[in-house]
């Protein structure tokens, strides 16, 4: 198998003078960006970086993240790319777990670079002039590292039950991840892909590298902003969309929609959380795609499942990936407890596929929790139903339990979503004195909509009596991580607002 870097030079190979990098008036032909990646390269290796060492990067989606991505996979060096919204307790713990010997920053995270003692230990790139001076060099000879076995990037889960978790991925598994990605989303020459998933998150990483195995455009978009999306949309003549689910919503919500043209796109997939019904819904009929593809995944095993017909069956995630074997097991059990089909278990991957990664670095107590007898436990619940389709019904962790029965928050989430006046929801467990937890659904609602209406549709929906929510909460939004991931813990805990706040 051939390493990440060998892509870029490849593609500048067949199409060199093809678009292959906009971030606004800027851009890069297939030609221009493996010489600036060949230049940064260098810089590097000025630096005194040498293959096997790690950089950590704190920036958002632009040119210099994406080039510098590049650069990081024909030098043998890799890229630790952490959230640009870090702190600098985080970035000090992060920088040291990974071993840094270097720090990338911008504008927008200088005061985490400055407030990080590790980091002030470090050589620090900042933004401007200093960045530029790396690509003031002579164009390198343009050869990958060759070492498909190299750590090609490090990313950091997002640590909502502790400190974050160092998922180191190979070249090997990377590439096998980007080519999996070509095959599943229907990817073809010239795809032109919005670059908004953060290159920091396992989705935008995924991104970059399949739209350079097929010759395609990477359009940045620093952060996320769903009017300039839609601008980017229609004036790139964007082909395909890959975000999480509430980023379509805030899409969707933007009052230009309906006079913007979407006609380009062809591909919709999304992936990170599940999607509800409702948007589902809304999506196909705004969008009218050819593929919608629903991805099921994490940044250990870039893929798990694939659904490429989300809207054909809804909350389906579909079989399992071209490199990858699940299994659903019985809660509590070992990989040959398989749970029966249509019973509810814990949803495990194979850490022989190639995609999947050897462990967590550092952390030989995330690997005893997960790793099992060649097997990754994902933390999410799901069932398989008789045609073998699975569908992922939460996490371990957000199981509702009331009353003595298990409820999926999923499942309730996914009926509410249907009403026409709810604009998103999200359920989790709050403490109950009687029934250990209440079914609490918290709904950022259009105007008038009251909670007597919602159980009303609930007991008129399919949705099993014991599993309708006891309390609603209309809160002005709901809290989410970056990628757009929403946070329950933090409605269980109270960190929200509600309307009247």
């Amino acid at each position: 198998m051939l390493d990440v870097g060998i892509a870029l030079i490849q593609a500048a190979e067949r199409s060199p003078r093809a678009e292959a990098l906009v971030e606004g008036a800027r851009r890069w032909t297939y030609a221009e960006m493996l010489s600036d990646a060949c230049k940064l390269d260098a810089g590097l290796k000025g630096m005194g970086l040498q293959p096997g060492d790690r950089f950590v990067s704190l920036l958002q989606n632009t040119s210099e993240a994406a080039l510098l991505h590049w650069a990081a996979q024909l030098s043998g060096i890799a890229i630790v790319p952490l959230n640009w919204r870090a702190t600098a307790e985080e970035l000090d713990y992060c920088a040291e777990n990974a071993e840094a010997k270097a720090v990338f920053f911008q504008d927008v995270s200088a005061d985490a670079a400055a407030g990080s003692s590790v980091a002030q230990a470090l050589p620090r790139i900042g933004p401007g002039a200093e960045f530029d001076r790396l690509l003031a060099g002579d164009t390198t000879a343009a050869t990958a590292h060759g070492d498909i076995n190299a750590w090609s990037v490090m990313l950091y889960t997002s640590g909502t039950t502790g400190r974050p978790k160092g998922v180191p991925r190979t070249h090997r598994v990377e590439r096998a991840a980007a080519v999996a990605h070509v095959a599943q989303s229907g990817f073809v020459r010239g795809e032109r892909s919005l670059g908004v998933m953060p290159l920091y998150h396992t989705m935008g990483v995924r991104s970059l590298l399949a739209t350079a195995l097929v010759d395609g455009c990477f359009i940045c978009q620093p952060r996320f902003d769903p009017a300039g999306a839609l601008e980017l949309v229609q004036a790139e003549n964007i082909t395909n969309l890959f975000l999480a689910p509430t980023l379509y919503h805030d899409l969707l919500a933007v009052p230009e929609f309906a006079k913007t043209d979407t006609s380009s796109v062809r591909k919709l997939g999304f992936a990170g959380a599940s999607m509800t019904d409702g948007l589902l819904q809304r999506l196909t009929a705004a969008f009218k795609p050819e593929l919608f593809i629903n991805h099921y995944g994490s940044s250990e095993i870039y893929t798990f499942t694939i659904e490429p017909d989300a809207p054909a069956k809804p909350g389906s995630a579909g079989k399992a990936g071209m490199n990858q074997t699940i299994r659903v097991v019985t809660l509590g059990g070992g990989p040959d407890d398989l749970a029966p089909v249509g019973q509810e278990g814990h949803i495990i991957a194979d850490l022989n596929g190639d995609e999947a990664f050897g462990g967590y670095w550092r952390r030989p107590d995330a690997d005893e929790k997960s790793l099992r007898n060649g097997w990754y436990f994902t933390g999410d619940t799901g069932y398989f139903d008789e045609d073998g389709d699975l569908f992922v019904t939460g996490r371990v962790d957000d199981m509702i339990i009331t009353g003595g029965e298990n409820v999926s928050p999923v499942e309730i989430e996914s009926t509410l979503s249907l009403h026409p006046d709810v604009i998103e929801v999200a359920v989790a467990g709050m403490p109950h004195e009687r029934w250990g937890q209440e079914v609490t659904a918290f709904v950022k609602r259009s105007t008038g909509l009251e909670a007597e209406t919602l159980d009303a549709y609930c007991r008129q929906s399919d949705l099993a009596n014991f599993k309708r929510p006891r309390r609603y909460v209309f809160v002005s939004d709901l809290p989410k991580s970056p990628v757009g991931k929403i946070l329950r813990r933090m409605l269980q805990s109270g960190d929200y607002q509600t309307e009247d706040e």
